[in-house]
């Protein structure tokens, strides 16, 4: 078991690691090309990125999880779920489509955007949310490939996706001349890579996905979504986080503050990455226990995820804190001492939250893959809105921008209880699982 745990565990942290490079890539290269305006523009738009991620990722694992516990009963509706879960993701997607097309310009100023602000950053808004049909696919076949024993193909779609976007930022923003237009546009083609990768699992003999026309059903969706909330939640969290950082922060420390921020929010998706990683190599893992009635190994899986979560959050603590000054310089290419100074400060304070982060992001996958749908909601809601939203207005009030770097490890903290309570209660049931049920 610690062998086919390490095998999914290490290739999908290595998978979602790269999916974090490539928007780490466009905030360097942005930097260069556009400077400090682009990253304010960038980091404005961000929350819009992890909106259709969060969507497209509570579909895709909310689904594929649904999947693999079905199969595990033996019930024949399983194999509707693959096709189900990708038309109702490009009916939502057209909603981002239709004001991508539209309203791009009054979306960047919704969002905080100044009249400098809306220039620099409405094409780039235009272009990338048309791609979302592509962005939410790529995370629903992503998941199933995950789900269906393949987690090589998975890292493999991860990662040249992201490889894809790195090459193609730099050619289309620089020889090419596009600066945002560029970033945009190789960010929009990256997922459309990953998903033909992902597309050699589904034709190979080992595929055991099917793609069945369903017609789209409320119902469904809401019962895939209820086990893919904490998906959803760890994507979205992430964007409530930089929006209303950056209201805060704007009336603050103005622009230059939102860039400061801009370093460390970028940054922290690293980390985010590396333990959604964790989270989404052991669920597979713990959804197949699950259905069959496995209860120790399902603790055991348990155990491996929260043990490498807690650990990884240390050497991260520990790495920023002797590196933040470095981190802060890749994106400060015009050497504002203001932005570098509210950068390492926000870095090594910040990050901080990821010794609870990571108990919290893998706990919650954990108790979706078990169905235990009202602890993941509570946690992933807690983490993603209100305790985020509270300490953020409480401790900038008290501490100003300090306060504000606190923010994310006092919300993790205080939800870290929840997500405990919740795992503790399932591994004290006996003969909890629907099987000894039976």
């Amino acid at each position: 078991m610690l062998k086919q745990f390490t095998k999914y565990v290490s290739q999908n942290m290595l998978g979602m690691l790269g999916m974090s490079l490539y928007i780490l890539a466009d905030t360097y290269f942005i930097s260069k090309a556009v400077g400090s305006n682009g990253i304010t523009a960038l980091n404005l738009v961000l929350p819009l990125y992890n909106l259709i991620f969060a969507i497209g990722a509570m579909i895709g694992v909310g689904s594929a999880i649904r999947f693999v516990i079905e199969r595990g009963k033996k019930n024949p509706d399983a194999d509707g779920y693959f096709f189900h879960a990708l038309i109702c993701a490009f009916f939502i997607s057209l909603i981002f489509v239709f004001i991508g097309i539209f309203l791009p310009d009054k979306l960047v100023a919704l969002l905080g955007g100044d009249a400098e602000i809306i220039q620099t950053g409405t094409s780039y808004t235009r272009i990338f949310m048309c791609f979302s049909p592509f962005f939410m696919w790529n995370h629903i076949c992503n998941a199933f490939v995950r789900n269906d024993k393949n987690p090589s193909i998975a890292m493999a779609a991860t990662l040249f996706s992201s490889l894809f976007n790195i090459v193609f930022d730099y050619i289309l923003m620089f020889p090419l001349g596009l600066a945002m237009k560029g970033a945009a546009l190789a960010t929009g083609f990256s997922p459309v890579v990953g998903i033909l990768i992902c597309c050699i699992h589904f034709f190979s003999r080992k595929s055991t996905i099917k793609l069945i026309p369903v017609l789209p059903s409320i119902k469904k969706l809401i019962y895939s979504c209820q086990v893919g909330v904490s998906a959803f939640v760890g994507e979205i969290s992430s964007g409530v986080i930089t929006v209303t950082f950056n209201m805060i922060i704007l009336n603050l420390a103005g622009n230059t503050g939102v860039a400061a921020y801009g370093v460390v929010a970028n940054t922290s998706l690293v980390a985010v990455a590396l333990f959604n990683g964790i989270a989404q190599g052991s669920q597979p893992l713990i959804s197949r226990s699950y259905g069959r009635g496995e209860e120790q190994n399902v603790r055991s899986l348990l155990k491996m995820a929260l043990t490498t979560a807690l650990g990884l959050g240390v050497l991260l603590m520990i790495f920023i804190f002797f590196s933040a000054p470095a981190v802060t310089a890749v994106f400060n290419s015009e050497h504002d001492l203001q932005l570098a100074a509210y950068a390492d400060s926000g870095l090594r304070l910040y990050f901080i939250g990821f010794l609870f982060a990571g108990i919290n992001i893998v706990g919650t996958a954990a108790l979706s893959a078990v169905e235990s749908v009202k602890y993941a909601f509570c946690a992933s809601i807690s983490r993603g809105f209100v305790a985020t939203i509270f300490f953020a207005f409480v401790l900038s009030a008290c501490f100003k921008m300090t306060g504000i770097w606190l923010a994310f490890p006092a919300a993790e903290f205080a939800t870290m209880f929840i997500t405990l309570s919740g795992l503790l209660c399932f591994t004290k049931q006996k003969g909890g699982m629907y099987h000894a049920k039976d």
